[in-house]
């Protein structure tokens, strides 16, 4: 009997089963087609199977008889548009494992190999509609994955509050002191290549025009969406794995500066969709936290080092409460010692008949 396939992926965070998105495109896709495989959520990219690889060359997937002219028209714009549809970024997650021991590490390479497997979600789409999932998925390069990278990695205080604490908080010792900053500037350079020669000389006047794209991009996918369940009737598609993506984090994270969500969650339809795809294929793991960076050796919580160092201040706090009162009172008193005492002189306390006795 052959081993099953198993996925490698980032762990999950912000209510969702993964942080990262190519992880949780390419799960999301697996969730849609069934595909039996043993998922393993890391937060450590270096337990990844996969090593750096070159995903410059190009897959080819077979699947039934009524895809191939999805596939033909497609999977190269998938090819090109996954190269820098990235945020892992060392190139190794998410990673599968087939079934005879291969390693797939480039997420169009794991769909199409899934689609070889015969776990393929496009198999009833028409030529037309794989057209249209190509100029979708370009429009999602084009116009939406930019604003993603400059406000999860640019925006200082979403990648201090959101982006930087959670990778730290995952990752282990030392990675999470230099990992998040590499993935950060590597993530400055992915932008500057999405913007490419048409980039404005002013910061600000990029920003402007990158979120007005996206704003008109996430528009148009809620007109294109309308009121059905999925962008091609009632079964999702390998587009619709790429959407949701793309939707439900910028959904679900918890930014301080969220202009691009604040446009989204005015669109009820997709919040509608990102919800239901959640609720429909995460049931389980869509409230995943991050795991804590260290995990103490006995039942002591984070928090219990601050509550002991708060009952032993307020023992202090009473005993020096308890000894001035007695001071005050009188129940205690201090006296100097002096050189000559009559033994029955009536001016001596309690506590020197004791010591006298």
């Amino acid at each position: 009997m052959a081993a099953p396939m198993e996925l490698f992926c980032w762990a999950g965070g912000w209510g969702l089963p993964s942080v990262d998105l190519d992880s949780l495109a390419v799960l999301t896709y697996t969730r849609f087609t069934g595909a039996p495989l043993k998922v393993h959520k890391i937060s450590n990219p270096w337990q990844s199977p996969s090593g750096i690889q070159c995903p410059c060359k190009k897959g080819t997937g077979r699947g039934g008889a009524g895809d191939q002219s999805v596939m033909q028209t497609s999977m190269c714009g998938q090819a090109r548009i996954l190269l820098i549809n990235s945020f892992s970024i060392s190139g190794t997650l998410p990673a599968l494992r087939t079934s005879n021991g291969e390693v797939i590490s480039v997420p169009h390479k794991i769909i199409t190999h899934l689609r070889k497997e015969k776990y393929n979600a496009d198999y009833d789409l028409s030529a037309r509609q794989g057209a249209d999932t190509l100029a979708f998925m370009s429009l999602l390069e084009e116009k939406l994955l930019p604003v993603l990278i400059h406000t999860f990695w640019i925006d200082a205080k979403n990648y201090v509050e959101v982006t930087r604490k959670w990778y730290a908080e995952a990752m282990p010792f030392p990675l999470n002191f230099f990992l998040p900053g590499r993935m950060q500037r590597q993530h400055m350079e992915r932008l500057q290549l999405l913007c490419g020669e048409h980039k404005p000389e002013n910061e600000e006047e990029l920003e402007k025009e990158l979120y007005q794209e996206a704003r008109e991009c996430l528009t148009l996918l809620s007109q294109r969406l309308g009121s059905r369940k999925f962008f091609f009737g009632d079964a999702p598609a390998s587009l619709d794995a790429f959407v949701f993506s793309h939707l439900v984090l910028l959904l679900q994270a918890k930014l301080p500066s969220g202009k691009l969500q604040a446009h989204l969650r005015g669109l009820n339809n997709l919040c509608v969709y990102c919800t239901h795809i959640l609720s429909l294929y995460f049931p389980r793991d869509g409230a995943e936290v991050p795991p804590p960076q260290q995990t103490p050796a006995g039942p002591e919580t984070e928090e219990e080092p601050y509550r002991r160092r708060n009952q032993i201040l307020s023992v202090l706090a009473g005993l020096a409460a308890m000894v001035g009162y007695a001071l005050l009172s009188g129940i205690v008193s201090i006296h100097r010692a002096t050189p000559a005492r009559t033994p029955n002189t009536q001016a001596l306390g309690m506590a020197e008949e004791d010591e006298e006795e």
